[in-house]
């Protein structure tokens, strides 16, 4: 690294105008040679190398693109919920119980007892809702303990969650995400263009509503009706290019989730007509799954009977019941997967290229 102290000139034959005199030379630090990549040739390394590297990768424009494009949509979202008189909130991240099983937890020594690392704040945002606070979001890191080794999941994650007290039915509610997101994007798309980062041409110009594709005509297009079988990447993949062809839409819903799909989650509410479906969707955006969330069950006995159907002992989870015990609105909300937004944004091949210092099933390091 070194210092340069000169004058500048114009210049035609230097490539971008102009052209520095030096008149002194200051060497600040030595790097060691040769590098292990290059920061500025179009030579290409494995994804390894460069996250063995990562200080020196991150030294690419086309790299630094990537975190001025999440650095503009998290601010994005921000003003986005702000305006709309949302609270921003931190909930604890070290929990007695997760918010969806036991399975993809990870296990902390927390003094003479076990504690969990928190797959997301649910738990306590619905908390919050008997508190008076109506309109909460944060923006944190969450963990999934999943074995998983695809370019769509991360170990450790950023994940966006509100909840709205009172919101006018699951529509609402899907109301209130959408035109957030919107305007998330146009001031994303603004900010880029002001610093001419090149994937300022990335951000879609989207319009709302989305479209809502009940779960059962999804079933329908992939040729299994009636099967209430979750949705793996394919079948997403399949769905979304469905969708754009019939509507030319990026972004749509997944709606009326089935209560067979969203049994483990304890606190999706069942639709009071037809029990066997949820007022849960999926938002999802050129075949990856972004968001999901809906209507949460505000009343104690039936969520007391969510958790035995689930498998859960309502005992072990005293302290987010107590908050239902004295009075809980009716509310909902979603858990938002930011990693994901801007690996599509951004067009990346990996959703480990989406954040600084990726942590995944094998990489704790740097």
């Amino acid at each position: 690294m070194v210092e340069v102290e000169g004058t500048v000139q114009r210049s035609e034959k230097a490539q971008r105008g102009v052209e520095l005199l030096p008149s002194r030379v200051t060497v600040i630090s030595r790097a060691e040679v040769p590098l292990p990549l290059g920061v500025i040739d179009k030579v290409g390394a494995e994804l390894d190398t460069r996250f063995n590297h990562r200080v020196i990768d991150l030294r690419k424009p086309s790299v630094r693109a990537i975190f001025e494009l999440r650095s503009a949509l998290l601010a994005g979202f921000r003003s986005a919920f702000l305006s709309r008189d949302f609270i921003e909130i931190e909930t604890p991240k070290l929990l007695r119980e997760g918010a969806e099983g036991g399975a993809t937890l990870f296990p902390v020594d927390y003094f003479e007892t076990r504690a969990y690392l928190a797959q997301s704040p649910q738990l306590y945002k619905q908390m919050l809702m008997s508190a008076g606070f109506e309109r909460v979001f944060e923006i944190a890191p969450a963990w999934r303990a999943e074995p998983s080794d695809t370019v769509r999941h991360l170990t450790e994650f950023t994940s966006l969650d509100l909840e709205v007290a009172y919101p006018e039915g699951a529509d609402g509610l899907r109301t209130i995400l959408e035109e957030v997101l919107v305007d998330a994007l146009r001031s994303t798309h603004q900010e880029l263009a002001a610093r001419k980062n090149p994937l300022a041409s990335n951000i879609p110009d989207v319009r709302t509503p989305f479209p809502r594709i009940p779960f059962a005509r999804a079933e329908e297009w992939l040729g299994r009706p009636g099967a209430e079988q979750d949705f793996g990447s394919e079948d997403e993949k399949a769905i979304g290019a469905r969708v754009q062809n019939d509507f030319g839409v990026p972004f749509y819903y997944l709606i009326d989730y089935p209560t067979a799909v969203k049994s483990h989650t304890f606190y999706a509410q069942r639709q009071d007509g037809n029990p066997r479906a949820t007022w849960y969707c999926d938002l999802d955006f050129r075949g990856w799954e972004i968001a999901s969330g809906g209507l949460r069950e505000h009343r104690i006995d039936r969520l007391r009977e969510n958790f035995v159907a689930a498998g859960l002992d309502p005992e072990r989870f005293g302290g987010y019941l107590e908050a239902f015990r004295y009075g809980m609105p009716p509310h909902g909300g979603f858990g938002f997967g930011v990693d994901r937004l801007i690996t599509l944004l951004a067009g990346l091949s990996n959703i480990r290229e989406a954040r600084l210092f990726p942590r995944d099933r094998y990489r704790l390091d740097p």
